[in-house]
């Protein structure tokens, strides 16, 4: 390995670490101060994230993908990204609409409820994948600008040496900017997990609007294989980062519509 890694580069870890982490919480304040929600569900939100996408569904991806079908799945875009789309949609809205209706059943005189729970939800997912990568990050690159790396990589041989200083190179190499957009993920990204939440919410709450839970699966499913596949096929991250920006809005739009009326009609 050679080079340092630049001093912009830390700064936009560094800023995308803080968004991660920084995000959930304002939203928390934010929801309870302004929406009068209520604190439980946030907690609910990040908890469902950790069992049933951290752990659940993670778990049925490791049995899967080792077998023979999961193989071939892997071997073809298309068909791994709407695969993974739609176990990231049954799993995470799934949980969404379990825990609506057991642990927050009593909590629905209030609708704001669904937005404090999918800021913890989409809040927890990026201080969990986001966040705790860039602290990782941060720490490799004081480590490899104070000459410091042989602490890691002296113990190591083979493969894994190989693997540990790629990650690194990939620190010293990798243009700034795109650690950065990291934290603009995350935003767009806990953006779209309110909105499913509404209408995860409303599925349960209102009699007769059940559709909205498999329309909430169809679409996560959406954003997750078009991420999957333009990133496949190589598009810059600036335009993919665009088009799961567009996504958001458009997801945010349509959550909105669903607030509106039915809160309208309470």
């Amino acid at each position: 390995m050679s080079g340092t890694v630049p001093s912009l580069t830390i700064v936009c870890m560094a800023i995308s670490c803080a968004v991660s982490f920084c995000l959930p919480v304002i939203l928390l304040l934010y929801f309870r101060k302004k929406k009068g929600a209520d604190f439980l569900p946030f907690f609910i939100g990040c908890a469902v994230m950790l069992v049933f996408a951290l752990i659940l569904e993670a778990a049925v991806h490791t049995v899967v993908l080792a077998t023979p079908a999961g193989a071939f799945i892997q071997d073809h875009l298309w068909l791994y990204a709407l695969y993974g789309g739609f176990m990231a949609g049954l799993f995470e809205e799934t949980g969404r609409w379990i825990a609506f209706r057991t642990v927050l059943k009593h909590r629905q005189d209030k609708d704001a409820n669904a937005l404090m729970y999918g800021a913890g939800h989409g809040g927890f997912e990026a201080a969990a994948i986001v966040g705790v990568a860039m602290i990782n990050n941060l720490v490799w690159s004081v480590m490899i600008n104070s000459g410091n790396s042989a602490a890691v990589t002296d113990s190591l041989t083979g493969d894994t040496l190989a693997q540990v200083q790629q990650s690194m190179q990939t620190l010293v190499s990798t243009p700034s900017y795109q650690f950065l957009l990291g934290g603009v993920e995350r935003i767009f990204a806990v953006a779209i997990q309110i909105s499913l939440s509404v209408l995860v919410w409303f599925s349960v709450r209102r009699p007769g609007r059940g559709y909205l839970y498999p329309a909430a699966i169809l679409l996560h499913l959406i954003v997750d294989a078009v991420t999957v596949i333009l990133s496949g096929m190589g598009i810059s991250t600036i335009l993919l980062e665009a088009v799961i920006g567009c996504l958001a809005v458009l997801i945010a739009l349509l959550a909105k519509g669903i607030w509106k009326r039915f809160t309208a009609e309470s």
